[in-house]
């Protein structure tokens, strides 16, 4: 209870190669804290900020996020490194460590240049499997970019500190589900999106909403995602995303709806002619991904559409559907069993 690490973080994208566009950037704090322990579960406070521990301007890591990740393993779990290996002895948060470095080049195929070195002994850096430094840097024909990782601070809490469970109001996504409905010719269902999170990786399932039954309890096929994988995905998805939301000048604001929950949101419309029919195309966004409606809503759902659909222009000018998928339900799974 207690434990603390923070990591100094920076990404860069751009310009392309075909010009037009400016370099972008953003940097700053990465900071993990253990604000919470109920065995078998561990409670993370997770928080991008800059250098200073303020907020950051961007929308998409303006908030903290809580992640619950058990310490124990349902299943045996096993990521292996990816790369070639090499020892080395880096001095870092005021303290040397024995470590292995893994390089992985795959530009001469159009790949990322990845590199991650990462202690023997993880002991405090548990949640991040050992993480000491981590960089990525992508070329080819892609738009050029980096983003690079380094232990700045660890903090080790005490035992015997006891303290309430966070409530799961911003999941980074371990401990919560979302629902969508697709209406897609010739798919009719509610999909459900479950998130859990074991001794440093991050497992995710997805299928047909079940009849009874406890929601998201297996997770038995889920593919394991290390922690910190994800957790440097959400600086290149600010890059990559543009700002928040993504419409342009002619959308609307509109109120979105799921069950007894009302939204504020924002609809843009955009007509096309294809093969000789008009069609519509429409998306819904949350104005604000963080606003109290949205409580218990996954990190990744918040970025996504609460709606999207197809309208074509029949005869007489009518529209009819030709296909719609909306967020239905959401929220934490955990605790609720």
């Amino acid at each position: 209870m207690g434990d603390r690490v923070s990591y100094a973080f920076s990404a860069s994208q751009g310009p392309s190669p075909e010009g037009g566009d400016t370099a972008r950037t953003v940097e700053g704090r990465l900071t993990l804290d253990v604000v919470s322990v109920q065995a078998p579960w561990v409670w993370v406070r997770v928080a991008y900020t800059d250098a200073a521990g303020g907020a950051l301007p961007s929308t998409r890591l303006a908030k903290d996020l809580v992640v619950p990740v058990r310490s124990d393993e349902t299943r045996p779990l096993d990521v292996p490194h990816s790369g070639t290996a090499s020892a080395e002895s880096p001095s870092l948060a005021g303290r040397t460590w024995e470590a292995l470095r893994y390089v992985s080049d795959q530009r001469p195929v159009d790949g990322p240049l990845r590199s991650r070195v990462y202690a023997n002994d993880s002991g405090p850096l548990y949640l991040t499997r050992g993480l000491l430094e981590a960089t990525v840097e992508t070329a080819g024909f892609r738009t050029p970019g980096r983003i690079q990782l380094s232990l700045q601070e660890l903090n080790e809490g005490s035992p015997a500190t006891r303290t309430p469970v966070p409530a799961l109001e911003r999941p980074l996504g371990p401990g919560a589900y979302y629902d969508r409905k697709v209406d897609i010719a010739p798919t009719h269902e509610v999909a459900r999106v479950c998130i859990t999170a074991e001794r440093g990786y991050v497992l995710r399932t997805e299928g047909p909403v079940g009849a009874g039954g406890a929601p998201c309890s297996d997770f038995s096929q889920a593919e394991p995602e290390p922690l910190e994988d994800l957790l440097m995905s959400l600086p290149w998805e600010v890059l990559s995303s543009g700002d928040w939301p993504p419409v342009g000048a002619s959308s609307a604001r509109v109120t979105f709806t799921a069950g007894s929950r009302s939204v504020p949101a924002v609809t843009e419309q955009r007509p096309e002619d294809v093969d000789g029919t008009q069609h519509v195309f429409s998306e819904t966004y949350a104005a604000d991904p963080w606003a109290s409606e949205l409580a218990g809503m996954p990190y990744e759902a918040r970025f996504q559409p609460l709606a999207s659909g197809t309208e074509r222009t029949g005869a007489g000018g009518k529209r009819e559907s030709v296909g719609e998928t909306r967020m239905v339900n959401w929220g934490p799974w955990l605790g609720v069993q």
